[in-house]
């Protein structure tokens, strides 16, 4: 029975027949179906922004909020520009730029337990990352002595924080597929194409074992989904939100309807923050399917970064290192 089920996993994971999205919100053990495809795409980002003062936006308030955010503003300009236009030094200044084509098209704020949210953080109030002060954290790596020195995202290994945990938004691919068994949780997450596997019951690995996502233990509890994740891989630190050996990540997947999973967390990491901080999102589900993310290490941009670096080195700078 258990290879059944596993070969069903796998027929999934390929796009064979087995169906995403079942006739009804429940098992046939009697847990909640969290199968099928889901979306966080959103305007809603996981630390709220300055221009924002409260998590919630009044329904009145909405869309004038949509219409002047930062990113739909890019993709307006873009389009009033039109495709074969030449950039220049203005683009920028004008909020254009490459990225904004890629930009997923039509979102506003996420919705979540009725609410437009304006980041995904709910605790601490301020909805920002509750950092220590000792901890280095910025947009780049400025080392460029080789490839070990970059950033994560730049060498396709974590290219966000999409696959988590904890599972959060980006500009673009924003599509999860889920597939259940009785004894697994699959999520796989367009972004870096990247498969997270949550084992429903037991313990976790040997804790010197470390896991660049972690090491995920699933149990449930009624309607809920219930995570806890451990064992982060040192090199996690190097990600987008950066974690350490000793951050504890819990999780709770509630299939709140048809249509959405109500997705809550907790992170708890003594090495990078003050406390433990909170927060919501809404994966919502949706009919397109999930491509492949084919990035990979082996890129142009990885030697034209480093040959950069070189030449400038040849000519007498020098570009920091760590």
């Amino acid at each position: 029975m258990k290879r059944f089920r596993h070969a069903i996993l796998f027929a999934v994971m390929l796009g064979g027949p087995a169906a995403w999205a079942g006739p009804t919100l429940r098992t046939p053990e009697g847990h909640s179906n969290l199968e099928g495809n889901w979306t966080n795409a959103s305007l809603t980002s996981l630390q709220r922004a300055a221009r924002y003062k409260s998590l919630v936006l009044a329904p009145e308030e909405v869309e004038e909020a949509t219409n002047t955010h930062p990113q739909v503003v890019r993709q307006r300009n873009d389009d009033e520009q039109g495709e074969g236009t030449k950039f220049d030094g203005s683009d920028l200044q004008r909020g254009r730029g490459y990225n904004a084509f890629w930009i997923d098209p039509g979102m506003t704020f996420s919705v979540v337990k009725g609410q437009h949210r304006t980041a995904w953080i709910i605790d601490p109030a301020d909805g920002q990352i509750p950092y220590k002060e000792t901890v280095r954290r910025g947009t780049g790596s400025t080392n460029f002595d080789g490839p070990e020195g970059r950033p994560l995202g730049e060498r396709c290994i974590i290219n966000s924080g999409n696959a988590g945990p904890p599972m959060t938004n980006y500009l673009y691919n924003n599509n999860y597929e889920i597939a259940q068994t009785r004894d697994v949780v699959l999520i796989r997450a367009e972004m870096n194409n990247y498969a997270r596997i949550i084992r429903i019951g037991g313990r976790h690995i040997d804790p010197r074992i470390g896991v660049l996502h972690g090491d995920s233990i699933g149990h449930w509890e009624g309607s809920t989904l219930a995570v806890e994740t451990t064992n982060f891989h040192p090199l996690h630190m190097k990600s987008m939100i950066g974690l350490s050996s000793q951050a504890i990540v819990r999780e709770r997947f509630t299939r709140v309807s048809p249509q959405q999973i109500l997705y809550e967390y907790t992170v708890e990491d003594p090495v990078n923050y003050r406390q433990p901080w909170r927060g919501e999102m809404s994966l919502e589900a949706t009919s397109d399917r999930v491509y492949e993310y084919a990035c990979h290490e082996g890129n142009y941009a990885m030697p034209g970064v480093l040959a950069g670096a070189r030449e400038e080195e040849k000519r007498g700078g020098s570009p920091r290192s760590e």
